[in-house]
């Protein structure tokens, strides 16, 4: 499976962005907007954002593939966040007249407890052998996927640890307007990061499954490339956003040349978030579980299973799949 850029801490915005007092679309109870402005950043200009290549930007939440306990693991994202005392002195130094000065952590001290399990993103930046806190305080990092685990059970639904495989969407290799459901060894996405999305996920912005039949996927970073994008201008792609069917998704994410990701959000243009009918759901989709070589034996309510029942089986859209089989 080819690969891009892998997710290990927060990805700045194309543009310069400001500020603006009026309630977010984004996050509710958040009383301001950050908005795109028409200049490019200068991050995105030193990392050569007019060669990187474009990709769909995927509503769901974050996961990495990497070994533990001597095989592929499914982890999940979970940042380690100042303790109360610490994010009340933090809050206060960040609205203070000295903000322009680095805000001092005891890395020891001031962080919530996190398993032992736990391992900080790759990329973050670090002094003196520990992780460095991001702009908002936190340490982004990860914790293994656990066979059954109830916190979570999301995650854990679409990995088989004893068959070493998850199941994954992305194109179909032979039509590309295809999408793909299938079931791919663990190894294949060593070190990449993936997008979980699906019922229970952020609101399930694409509408996957029901309550009654949960149905989630893993997407790898970088899976969907947007091939027809305007000029990198701040009009250009607003109106790419909105009068384009390719344009119905989150966002864009570019990778470039030097491993760095730039992305642009819809509400970075003003723009809704989540949308009726996304580009992911109009696209057909089929299901290629391809499990003969493992000789498997899944239990009947798992997803492995469902979609064996369905393999080979082709939809008109992504939505509609509903596993009640």
């Amino acid at each position: 499976m080819s690969r891009l850029g892998s997710v290990q801490r927060k990805m700045p915005c194309v543009f310069v962005t400001e500020v603006k007092a009026e309630p977010s679309a984004k996050r509710e109870h958040q009383p301001f907007k950050v908005l795109a402005t028409e200049t490019l950043s200068e991050k995105a200009l030193d990392a050569d954002v007019y060669n990187a290549i474009a990709t769909e930007k995927v509503d769901g939440t974050c996961c990495y593939v990497t070994n533990y306990k001597g095989q592929p693991y499914l982890w999940a994202r979970l940042d380690r966040k100042p303790n109360k005392q610490a994010d009340k002195r933090f809050k206060k130094f960040l609205h203070s007249k000295e903000s322009s000065k680095a805000f001092l952590w005891n890395t020891e001290e001031d962080f919530k407890p996190v398993p032992e399990c736990w391992i900080p993103a790759k990329e973050i930046e670090q002094q003196n052998g520990k992780p460095v806190p991001d702009e908002n305080g936190h340490i982004p990092g990860w914790v293994p996927v656990e066979k059954n685990s109830k916190q979570y059970c999301w995650h854990s639904s679409v990995v088989n640890y004893e068959f070493g495989i998850a199941l994954v969407l992305r194109h179909d290799p032979d039509e590309p307007g295809l999408l793909e459901i299938s079931a791919v060894p663990l190894s294949e996405l060593l070190e990449q990061t993936l997008e979980l999305i699906g019922t229970n996920i952020n609101g399930n912005p694409y509408g996957l499954g029901s309550k009654k039949y949960p149905l989630h996927f893993l997407i790898p970073h970088g899976a969907f490339q947007v091939r027809n994008l305007p000029a990198l201008k701040h009009n250009d792609l607003l109106s790419w956003f909105e009068d384009c069917r390719e344009g119905k998704i989150e966002g864009i994410v570019w990778h470039c040349g030097d491993g760095c990701l730039i992305k642009v959000h819809r509400h970075h243009l003003g723009l809704c978030w989540p949308l009726p009918d996304t580009y992911m759901n109009s696209k057909p989709v089929i299901v290629n579980m391809n499990l003969n070589k493992y000789d498997c034996a899944f239990d009947n309510e798992c997803l492995f299973n469902q979609f064996l029942k369905i393999d080979k089986q082709k939809f008109d859209r992504l939505k509609d799949i509903m596993l009640d089989v």
